[in-house]
């Protein structure tokens, strides 16, 4: 059995799947690594959450078998069951080794065997989403406390367990220059930028609407347009329109510099841009491309007056450019209405909820 060191304290993390179950994890260790706590990440073995960790000084990866948790028949339902029970047994004998005064899971199906091994130690879980997803339902029985990114979805999770508390949103985000943007882009800066995110998942279609917009929106914007891996079109050489497939250090950057942002509806995007203040056209997945999550999430942040919805069936690359040019001329309204959120960033409110949670179990 491992031994703790007098008043270290010892923390697990756990998530992923996509990144959206990884970055608030990192806004979350960052400042526990500051304070000297001793942070470890149990993920899958050859996850995506693995790269996202592995640079990360201080935390110590460990990658367990893991079984995905399926809405539709594959064969691979009949196999994976065996995988979560030998993922189980491992994160059960992970946790009795590292001996963690507390457990934090941001969902994703790694996350559910980490849980459901915790015994005795306390677990504090966060739900980005409007709805639970399938691994935080099943995940939410076994754990102390549930923080939320939406007020309502409170009514999702049994009584007494459920706090709003925003998302944990990167610090990093928040240090972006517009001058090192101009430079890292090439733009004059005489226009106002769009920045446009398609994310992982459902990209192309977006993507393809774009770029049937892009002489329209080149008539008045400066497009930075982040297409996904193996996403770049080649023949789109339209003045003041610049594709990139990743960015990463210079994400912060090019925040700075954009004017709107057109982007997916992912928790933890729409979050992001609520905390920076950025007025945005989102496009959500589909409920045949979702589980109509990212509806939820878009139609929640239209309501608040924070975005303007567009459905992706419906539209067309000129209705595209009258949303997008519509939010450009309201930004200063959108971006008052975001100011006025008090719960855009919940990083501090859900470091408290952990240190409570270690300290009192």
């Amino acid at each position: 059995m491992a031994e703790q060191s007098t008043g270290v304290k010892r923390i697990i993390f756990t998530g992923g799947g996509t990144a959206g179950h990884v970055t608030p994890n990192i806004a979350l260790m960052e400042p526990l690594l500051r304070e000297g706590w001793d942070v470890h990440y149990i993920g899958s073995q050859s996850g995506m959450e693995k790269g996202l960790i592995a640079g990360i000084q201080g935390v110590t990866y460990h990658g367990i078998s893991t079984g995905k948790l399926r809405r539709y028949f594959s064969w691979q339902n009949f196999i994976d069951p065996f995988r979560v029970i030998k993922g189980y047994v491992q994160a059960r004998r992970l946790i009795r080794k590292i001996q963690p005064d507390v457990i934090f899971s941001k969902g994703g199906f790694v996350s559910v065997p980490v849980v459901l091994g915790a015994g005795k130690v306390p677990v504090v879980a966060h739900e980005s989403d409007y709805s639970p997803g399938l691994s935080n339902r099943i995940a939410t029985h076994f754990t102390d406390q549930v923080c939320l990114s939406f007020e309502d979805t409170l009514a999702h999770i049994p009584h007494g367990k459920g706090i709003f508390t925003g998302t944990p949103i990167r610090p990093a985000l928040y240090g972006g220059s517009r001058e090192r943007a101009l430079a890292f882009t090439g733009f004059s800066g005489e226009k106002p930028v769009l920045l446009i995110m398609g994310g992982s998942l459902g990209a192309q279609k977006l993507n393809e609407l774009v770029r049937e917009a892009l002489p329209m929106l080149c008539e008045t914007y400066d497009v930075l347009h982040l297409c996904g891996r193996g996403k770049n079109d080649c023949s789109c050489t339209a003045c003041g329109y610049n594709q990139y497939e990743y960015i990463n250090e210079e994400l912060p950057d090019l925040f700075a510099l954009c004017d709107i942002v057109l982007s997916r509806a992912g928790a933890n995007s729409v979050f992001e841009l609520l905390a920076l203040n950025k007025p945005s056209v989102l496009v959500p997945l589909t409920s045949a491309s979702s589980r109509g999550d990212q509806l939820l999430n878009a139609n929640y942040f239209e309501k608040k007056g924070y975005a303007k919805v567009v459905d992706q069936n419906a539209a067309t690359p000129e209705s595209l450019v009258a949303a997008i040019d519509e939010v450009y001329q309201q930004r200063e309204a959108y971006a008052e209405r975001m100011c006025q959120d008090t719960r855009s960033d919940g990083t501090e409110s859900i470091l408290a909820i952990i240190k409570k949670a270690a300290t009192n179990g």
